[in-house]
């Protein structure tokens, strides 16, 4: 068994990768893949993972729903969700460690629904780091090459590139328990890419980092899928903010199930439901009824993009915190709404307001806010028709098409620093 998949007892931000949308069709020629590890049942140069409606059962419960999804050659894939929604059941299907119920898991064109882990040509990086403590660092990386029987002439030099790659070329000859945990999960990552997989699988990597250090190993994930451009990452979190910093695409799971696909500015600018809406990133989801040039709240006129939505039917408004502002709106057509303050939360950039519209719970978070207004003040609040996104009520969209999109995400359309 490669050393990505051994535990050690039985029972893992610069400027922005210019990654989303292009993935290769317009960017330049990069440069030729290495070769895959000995061993391997996945050619040199496949790379790709394609859900072909995988399910996966456990007794009569289900943890994973006809997944029907493809990770691009060299694309970083997040799958976001809540504690049991699937996501680490489809990573684990992937790995090997999970046979589907029905369906398949193919890399890189190849079907390895039936082919044990060591054959799949994959890396994996899980929480705990997995690290033999009695190993030294270099003798952990080494691990996944012997066991997959790569020359032994080749072990030290491969054993170098990779903690060159993550940074750790000095701590070779140091054990696990000499390391901090940021250090750990680098050795841990060297060790995956050691065997040079063409598939990289991340299961909530850096949970059990601190913050600083989880927001470091971002920033050096980001750097080091740059360096290795021909490899797919399928990358598990439950945490918004990974996944936005990092991904060029995020799959969004709940109860078992796929429920939209898409880039890091498509679902969060433009949710299709009101659980992506929610989950990836904050969000005001405001109860509206469609009419022919707006919608109305409250009993209140709102001009919003409304779409193909037909006039008289519920929906749901979705307007971000950091997209309201203080005061009556300065342009004619933006939207005015009056609240009452029920709670103020410094949070040292902003402001997050809590009040209340006619009944309805609503967040404003405020820059430079010179003083705190009471609770119990009223005060008015407006947003851009522009920064409201309407979500049909009586529509549960599919995901969006499953390739990857041509518009790029601006890193500063208030994603999740502001929210």
């Amino acid at each position: 068994m490669p050393a990505p998949l051994a535990h050690p007892s039985p029972g893992h931000h610069p400027a922005r990768a210019p990654l989303r949308g292009d993935t290769s069709r317009h960017a330049p020629a990069r440069p030729a893949a290495p070769a895959a590890a000995a061993g391997s049942a996945v050619a040199s140069t496949d790379s790709g993972i394609r859900f072909d409606r995988v399910t996966v059962t456990h007794g009569r419960t289900t943890a994973l729903d006809s997944l029907d999804l493809t990770v691009e050659p060299g694309e970083v894939m997040a799958l976001l969700g809540p504690s049991g929604s699937g996501k680490t059941t489809a990573l684990r299907a992937v790995a090997g460690f999970v046979r589907p119920t029905s369906g398949r898991v193919l890399i890189g064109g190849h079907d390895v629904t039936d082919l044990p882990p060591y054959k799949r040509g994959i890396g994996m990086v899980v929480q705990q780091y997995a690290l033999f403590p009695h190993m030294k660092v270099a003798e952990n990386v080494a691990f996944g090459l012997k066991a997959q029987k790569a020359p032994r002439a080749e072990i030290p030099g491969r054993v170098a590139e990779a903690l060159d790659l993550v940074g750790m070329a000095g701590y070779a000859d140091r054990h696990p328990r000499e390391l901090s945990g940021g250090q750990q999960q680098r050795v841990a990552i060297a060790r995956a890419l050691a065997i040079r997989p063409r598939v990289l699988l991340l299961d909530e990597p850096l949970s059990a980092l601190d913050a600083q250090l989880r927001s470091d190993m971002l920033t050096e994930l980001a750097h080091l899928h740059r360096e290795l451009p021909h490899v797919s990452l399928l990358y598990v979190t439950h945490d918004q903010v990974e996944a936005l910093t990092l991904a060029d695409r995020i799959a969004v799971l709940e109860s078992a199930r796929l429920r939209e696909c898409g880039t890091p500015h498509q679902l969060y600018r433009s949710p299709r439901t009101a659980f992506t809406a929610s989950f990836v990133g904050t969000a005001n989801l405001l109860p509206v009824t469609v009419r022919a040039d707006g919608v109305e709240f409250a009993g209140r006129h709102l001009t919003v993009p409304t779409g193909d939505a037909t006039p008289g039917a519920t929906a749901t408004l979705c307007v971000r915190p950091h997209l309201l502002g203080l005061g009556t709106a300065p342009d004619p057509q933006g939207n005015t709404l009056r609240g009452t303050v029920t709670e103020v939360q410094w949070r040292g950039a902003t402001h997050r307001l809590h009040l209340t519209v006619d009944g309805h719970r609503l967040m404003a978070d405020l820059r430079e806010l010179r003083e705190t207004p009471p609770l119990g003040t009223e005060l008015t609040l407006h947003f851009a028709p522009q920064d409201a996104a309407l979500i049909p009520a009586d529509i549960q969209p599919a995901a969006r098409p499953d390739t990857p999109a041509n518009t790029p995400t601006d890193p500063a359309d208030g994603g999740p620093h502001h929210a």
